[in-house]
């Protein structure tokens, strides 16, 4: 069997090992970290659990495609709890808005917000069901390493209005700003700024509305250690906290690797999990890579920053959702100083995870778990994350606290955060951005790094960067590229 590579234990990593393996490929995957998952890591704590990175699970057909793949159900290894609400959005006034169930539970959540939007919400999930039929049904498992395949579809795209924003797309269907905001904020969940990412990822509303929202019990842990667990069953060869340092190209071809440890592994094929432009940036020589290339480098747009603070409290908040989405005074405002002007705000929205409110486990008996994301500047911006960190975390705390979260600072426990430095160096994402680059028109489908090198045989790419975007049915996605792309592995 021809030997295969993959660079990264994130998602994008282990389904495209998995994909090869398939394909008869003998596949060896190496992991930086001590764990893999990439985003995906589990923090415990004193009894704690907190998922670090993914926390909503869409799509589940992906990951029951790959153990299909050696005839097994993933529904045997990972159970998946649908969410009621999917999210529920948390206003600076202090009510709220319940989305998710059923279209009727939506539509009677609307009513008491702003019963003239009913109508406009359909056709909003009309024309996001048209987007999906195009760009995810027919087109996120396509390569888009050939520019006649952009061509191909541009009118589609044109016809479906790609050229506009998702704020734009959701303001010709609805009026109220509350519902403005609560239908617009989907982009940040794959690292766009809705005033300017393309409505293509207006889709992200009708891949819930088809196949739901879920928790996997255990928490994301649960799948990776479920996928874990399955490419050992197949005999790939996993390395952990081992690093590639540099892609050896001879001759225009890709044909070996070096590892942190001074050894040289040689392969017949490799796949790089990690992020693009850190790829073609550090560990591939510039004389290496296309012009094409080297101009995506040099005009790279990359995703906001996160800030993540985890935490425990010594109480239960029962009337506190699964998921909530905390939104602060100005929306257009901070947005604009996250990812325009690299400044940190002394606003901020907030994304608040309470795991224990479907899991138990995640907490002692009476206790809580929370993870509570906050949209920041990424490196590019000039902000010392040692003296803003603490600063922020005692912000996000204080107005938890004073809202959602009574008396949380009597019973806080076990708190700490993780910044875009921590992205850096954990994951080496350039500029600690936490989807990699944004999912502009500009850099999607052809546009975005292809899943095969521009100008390096046997080098291909998954994950975020790549087509066809972030987040974990995006990145599932690239690997299924990846296996439109590759021949069988068997060298007869």
């Amino acid at each position: 069997m021809k030997k295969a590579l993959v660079i990264g234990g994130g998602f994008g990593g282990m389904a495209a090992a998995l994909r090869l393996r398939a394909k008869h490929y003998e596949v060896t995957l190496v992991e930086k970290n001590a764990a893999l998952g990439g985003r995906g890591q589990v923090y415990v704590r004193n009894g704690y659990t907190h998922d670090a990175g993914p926390t909503v699970i869409t799509a589940p057909f992906l990951f029951e495609e790959l153990f299909a793949l050696f005839g097994e159900q993933f529904s045997d290894h990972v159970r998946l709890v649908p969410l009621k609400p999917w999210y529920r959005f948390h206003f600076h006034d202090r009510s709220t808005f319940d989305y998710g169930g059923s279209v009727e539970d939506t539509l009677a959540e609307i009513e008491k917000i702003s019963p003239e939007d009913k109508a406009g919400y359909l056709k909003l999930v009309a024309h996001s069901k048209a987007i999906y039929d195009v760009a995810f049904t027919k087109l996120s498992a396509v390569p888009f390493h050939q520019v006649w395949r952009m061509f191909a579809v541009i009118p589609q795209l044109i016809w479906l209005r790609s050229y506009e924003t998702v704020w734009q797309m959701v303001c010709h269907h609805l009026k109220h700003p509350k519902l403005r905001q609560a239908f617009s904020i989907q982009p940040l969940l794959v690292g766009g700024n809705p005033f300017s990412t393309t409505s293509i990822y207006g889709l992200i509303h009708y891949l819930e509305r088809a196949f739901g929202v879920f928790f996997a019990m255990g928490g994301t842990g649960a799948i990776v250690k479920a996928l874990e667990a399955l490419m050992r069953r197949q005999h790939i060869h996993i390395k952990t906290q081992t690093t590639v340092t540099k892609v050896i190209v001879q001759q225009h071809t890709a044909t070996a690797v070096h590892l942190d440890d001074g050894s040289v592994m040689d392969v017949d094929l490799i796949v790089s999990n990690a992020d693009p432009t850190h790829l073609y940036q550090c560990m591939v020589d510039a004389q290496d890579l296309a012009i094409e290339t080297k101009l995506k480098l040099r005009v790279a747009n990359y995703s906001m920053g996160l800030f993540v603070v985890y935490f425990g409290t010594t109480r239960n908040y029962p009337e506190v959702a699964h998921h909530t989405i905390w939104l602060g005074k100005s929306y257009q405002t901070l947005l604009k100083q996250i990812f325009d002007d690299q400044q940190l705000s002394d606003d901020f929205s907030l994304y608040v995870h309470r795991p224990t409110a479907t899991d138990p486990s995640f907490a002692p008996a009476g206790c809580d778990s929370f993870y509570v994301l906050c949209p920041v500047p990424n490196l590019q911006g000039d902000c010392d994350w040692q003296v803003e960190g603490p600063t922020l975390k005692q912000k996000i705390i204080e107005a938890l606290d004073q809202t959602m979260l009574p008396e949380l600072k009597n019973h806080l426990v076990e708190d700490f955060f993780v910044s875009p430095v921590d992205f850096q160096s954990q994951y080496l994402s350039t500029h600690g951005a936490g989807f990699s680059i944004s999912p502009l028109f500009r850099q999607s489908a052809w546009f975005r790094f292809h899943n095969q090198s521009e100008s390096i045989k046997n080098l291909y790419l998954v994950g975020a960067g790549t087509h066809p975007g972030a987040g974990l049915p995006g990145v599932l996605c690239s690997a299924k590229v990846l296996d439109a792309m590759l021949p069988d592995g068997n060298r007869a």
